[in-house]
């Protein structure tokens, strides 16, 4: 993530919750999401010149069906 934000893009979550632990995946082994040890691999990355536009971000951790959870941004395109 070190070489997106160093080259102005902007993880959109961390952005509007620079303190929350949230994850978007598990292993389906050894019941990873009941324990919610996981991972965040999943991203709304955004430049510097569209973070403005961006209302919000966030992961869906609650929806299950996957591995994966869904993640998402509101955002307002003038």
């Amino acid at each position: 993530m070190t070489i997106i934000s160093n080259q102005g893009f902007i993880d959109t979550f961390r952005h509007f919750y620079p303190e929350v632990v949230k994850y978007s995946w598990w292993s389906a082994r050894f019941n990873s999401r009941a324990k919610n040890v996981g991972w965040r691999i999943d991203y709304f990355i955004v430049s510097k010149s569209l973070i403005a536009s961006v209302q919000d971000a966030f992961i869906l951790n609650e929806i299950e069906g996957s591995d994966h959870c869904p993640v998402g941004i509101d955002i307002n395109i003038k």
